[in-house]
């Protein structure tokens, strides 16, 4: 007897959303390298009859267009393709087979379901309007979105909406997670050199402490967090690497810190941002160092449009393999490049459960295939459940 959680056998089946899953795993490719998936999906999309525009995103992106029987609106379906410069810590079958790289997030996942659900559509295409089957390069920390867009993706491809999801370990699967509003934090990125005067160790007074400096810096910092962030408003500021020195008796003449700064309010980030300068410059005063400081914006925050959140909502409800859809869960600290995306055009970003899995960016992470068929027909129900009238 099949588990409550999986949906009527459909095409594609569950055997060959895992075969293709399987064969993304096994051969992960990296922002703006994803030659061999992109010739993949355009293979697949090809073979069952859709229209399909290559070159997009820097070159990887895929757009598939697949028009319905009647006339009526058109949206937009997003899937990531690329993967990480992890080493994968699994030994099944299906490991990836390039040594640094892994599909550590489950884009794998992501863009086999809207595969099979643009197959499916092509098969009965039984709604009113248009259905636009964009998969999208570089994710992680490139901004492949942003690209899309500044290359006139909305332009090239009208839509009056654009929908995302993403699997979610720790989610039980066949439930999933719809937020009205902010999602996914927006994500800034800082490089920090604090230069003074390297010196014997034994003899700090003639010379600059760089490393006392950056210490000090960091502790600091987390002030600007706890003391000027308003209580109600969630905002993290990370050091994430801290270089310097090679010898035991010499105290570096430079330090390099490295981190990030997310938050969710656009006036907040720009706040801290001034902050975070402000603390840098009155602690290399203090301690006489020069300051380089490279500060980059990379996403905005993720926010759903609370319209199109609820009707991303009714049709999970509709669902009978969706046992539950939560619509309380706090947004992720995380961050997601689907941002720009929904900045040029409303729409919604939901989390569909991967069951109890390594936690996303893990070297043990593996997309959980149950989900595959699940993810499918979703993607199916919200075509069908937008375009049946002028609604979307």
């Amino acid at each position: 007897m099949e588990d409550a959680m999986t949906p009527p056998a459909t095409y594609p089946d569950a055997a060959t959303l895992k075969q293709w899953r399987h064969d993304f795993h096994r051969h992960p490719e990296i922002a703006f390298e994803e030659h061999r998936t992109s010739a993949q999906i355009i293979e697949i999309l090809q073979a069952h009859g859709l229209e399909v525009t290559t070159g997009l995103g820097g070159g990887t992106g895929v757009v598939a267009t697949l028009s319905g029987s009647r006339p009526g609106p058109t949206i937009g379906l997003r899937a990531d393709i690329d993967a990480l410069p992890i080493e994968e810590s699994n030994e099944f079958e299906h490991r990836s087979t390039i040594a640094g790289r892994m599909h550590a997030c489950g884009h794998d996942g992501h863009t086999t379901m809207l595969l099979g659900a643009a197959c499916a559509l092509a098969r009965a295409p039984d709604f009113a309007g248009r259905v636009h089957f964009i998969f999208q390069p570089a994710e992680e920390s490139e901004g492949g979105a942003r690209v899309m867009v500044e290359e006139g993706l909305f332009e090239r491809f009208p839509m009056e909406a654009v929908y995302g999801l993403h699997n979610w370990p720790g989610l039980a699967a066949g439930e999933a997670a719809v937020h009205d509003g902010p999602v996914m934090a927006a994500f800034d990125v800082f490089t920090l050199t604090l230069t003074g005067h390297g010196c014997h160790a034994a003899m700090p007074h003639l010379g600059s402490d760089t490393i006392l400096a950056a210490c000090q810096l960091a502790t600091q910092l987390q002030g600007v967090i706890s003391r000027e962030t308003p209580a109600h408003q969630s905002a993290v500021l990370s050091i994430t690497q801290f270089h310097a020195g090679d010898a035991f008796n010499v105290l570096p003449e430079s330090v390099e810190l490295r981190g990030t700064v997310r938050c969710f309010d656009p006036a907040l980030k720009a706040h801290l941002a001034k902050r975070l300068n402000e603390a840098i410059q009155a602690l290399a005063q203090f301690h006489g160092l020069e300051v380089e400081l490279d500060y980059q914006a990379r996403y905005p925050a993720t926010v759903n449009s609370a319209e199109h959140a609820a009707r991303c909502a009714r049709v999970l409800e509709a669902m009978p393999a969706i046992r539950r859809v939560h619509r309380d869960l706090p947004p992720s600290m995380g961050s997601e490049d689907f941002a720009f995306m929904l900045e040029h055009c409303p729409g919604a970003y939901i989390w569909l459960g991967n069951g109890d899995s390594a936690a996303l960016h893990n070297p043990a992470y593996d997309f959980n295939d149950a989900i595959a068929p699940l993810g499918v027909a979703y993607w199916q129900a919200l075509v069908r459940g937008l375009l049946t009238t002028a609604d979307t």
